[in-house]
């Protein structure tokens, strides 16, 4: 069967597998409502079934991208294919375990399970000889499939990839082994390419006169090949430009945007707590007014570059009526100095302190997770973002920031899931076992082009979920969720192979791919948790977009 027939039929079948998994939604969400509305009593009775249709639905979403990307060549194809065949037989396996809990759904997922193309689809896309055609073409090519960027945006990736390759790389291991605080001469390095200015308008210091949120993952995907803790740097300053630019005033964006932008502040983000993680509408840190602004207390946890930052997006409660839930809280920019250890105390001359203890982690080191104690430390009246009109909207605001901070997590993901293949194709080709180099071997062949596959499909859903949430006004949020969701998964699995590749050489620290398969672990936790994303975000919009 030639290429173009294959796809059609990889077509044919993605097709299928999305309807039958609208059907499942509008049968799950039968089931799940009462009296018009999504109950969150049945919701949370079909968290078991709610995840696994959000992961399979995050997975066809990707292949589906990836399809479209097959106009790009021949290689574009064949992992198109692949990515196809994957996705069905992934929807083949799990598609009749959910449709007995969806009342009253279409028999189409149990007809999908036992259709001859799905099966035909599966059998020539995991063959091991079409496995040898991908890998051939990639050999050939020198590429793992081509991105469809236009010229300026590849001049963007070329340029951070040369300074990942000169300036990251080879200090990641050091940095990683040591824990390492990443120097501010990188820093400012980083800065002068722009970084941090990606989401911030010309105005404001940045580099842009429009929001280019695929720009922001192509240089995260390339900061985060060389290391994740690097590529890690401009998350922060997303998450507070977005909420500034929705709701600070005019004299917060001028004070703030150009230091952040310029690099010449860092920031952190401070909203999780020891018992609230993703229920943000639970924290109990608080604000209360004081004659000189605002006094803070409560303990934060996992604050990233807390110590190195001298801006704190930090999430409080300045309502003390805890029955307004996420209504209570307020957003603020709190300044302090920046402190290199793993350790530091801010006393305020006003009185207050707050204090930072950098917490031990497998992974993602170079950076450092605080736990932060404020203790009646004082901030002034225009700390709070919107000031007096930002009162009670926190929450909101903070949102608007984790929607490109989590599209900023996707493209983190796969700058470190791209550094795990590449590794393991290098290996694979030079490592001789019994006889013969390791990629000779059926069952490693399968592993890579599998492997090539996800992080294809990947790629183009977080690049059209990046254009979504730029082009499409208020739309893009929930593919954003989508994409870190799946992403996240996948750089999981990918750097688990990539170091099975390696074999006993993968545990060991001096190949930086057992720095990648603990770097991975950590994604799939911050930025919302994957399964928040899946029963919170992601569950709830596909419910009410197929039960109605």
């Amino acid at each position: 069967m030639n290429l173009q027939s294959l796809l059609r039929d990889a077509k044919a079948v993605l097709n299928q597998g999305e309807s039958a998994l609208h059907d499942l939604a509008a049968g799950l969400a039968r089931v799940c409502t009462r009296d018009g509305a999504l109950s969150q009593a049945e919701l949370d009775r079909c968290q078991p079934e709610g995840f696994r249709l959000a992961h399979l639905y995050a997975q066809t979403y990707a292949a589906q991208r990836t399809l479209a990307s097959a106009g790009l060549g021949e290689l574009e194809t064949l992992l198109a294919i692949v990515g196809a065949g994957l996705t069905a037989n992934l929807l083949r396996e799990q598609l009749p375990l959910l449709a007995p809990r969806s009342s009253g759904a279409a028999p189409a997922p149990l007809a999908f399970a036992e259709g001859k193309g799905v099966l035909d689809l599966v059998r020539h896309a995991t063959a091991s000889s079409f496995h040898a055609q991908v890998l051939d073409a990639i050999e050939r090519l020198q590429s793992f499939g081509a991105d469809g960027l236009d010229a300026e945006r590849r001049l963007l990736r070329e340029s951070f990839r040369s300074f990942a390759e000169k300036r990251v790389k080879p200090v990641a291991e050091r940095f990683h082994r040591e824990d390492l605080l990443i120097p501010d001469a990188l820093i400012r390095e980083a800065a002068e390419l722009g970084c941090f200015g990606l989401s911030i308008p010309q105005a404001y210091g940045g580099v842009q006169d429009r929001p280019d949120s695929l720009g922001m993952v192509l240089v995260t995907e390339e900061l985060c090949r060389g290391s994740l803790i690097f590529g890690s740097l401009i998350t922060r300053p997303e998450i507070l430009a977005r909420s500034l630019l929705k709701g600070g005033t005019e004299g917060q964006r001028a004070k703030f945007l150009p230091l952040m932008a310029s690099g010449e502040r860092m920031v952190a983000i401070s909203v999780t707590e020891p018992d609230f993680g993703s229920d943000v509408a639970s924290i109990q840190c608080s604000a209360r007014r004081s004659p000189d602004g605002w006094r803070l207390n409560g303990t934060k946890l996992w604050c990233t570059f807390a110590g190195r930052a001298e801006l704190i997006g930090l999430l409080a409660r300045t309502e003390p009526d805890a029955g307004l839930g996420y209504k209570g809280l307020s957003l603020f920019v709190v300044e302090k100095p920046p402190f290199h250890g793993h350790d530091f105390e801010h006393r305020a001359p006003g009185g207050g302190r707050l204090a930072g203890r950098a917490i031990a982690t497998l992974g993602y080191r170079g950076m450092h997770s605080y736990e932060l104690l404020f203790e009646d430390y004082p901030v002034p009246a225009e700390a709070l973002v919107g000031e007096d009109s930002g009162r009670g909207k926190g929450f909101y605001l903070q949102m608007e920031g984790f929607a490109y901070g989590r599209l900023q997590t996707a493209g983190r993901a796969l700058g470190v899931m791209q550094a795990a293949l590449e590794a393991a194709t290098g290996y694979a080709r030079d490592r001789n076992v019994f006889g013969q180099a390791l990629v000779r071997y059926a069952l490693t062949r399968e592993k890579l082009v599998s492997m090539a596959a996800m992080v294809h499909a990947c790629r183009h859903a977080i690049y059209a979920s990046a254009r979504l949430l730029d082009e499409a006004a208020g739309q893009g949020h929930m593919e954003a969720s989508l994409v870190k969701f799946l992403a996240c998964r996948q750089a999981e699995w990918i750097t688990r192979e990539a170091q099975q590749i390696h074999g006993g050489m993968g545990y060991a620290e001096e190949f930086p791919v057992s720095r990648l398969f603990v770097d991975a672990r950590v994604l799939s936790i911050f930025e919302g948790t994957e399964e928040v994303l899946a029963l919170k975000v992601i569950l709830p919009a596909l419910l009410k977009a197929h039960g109605k």
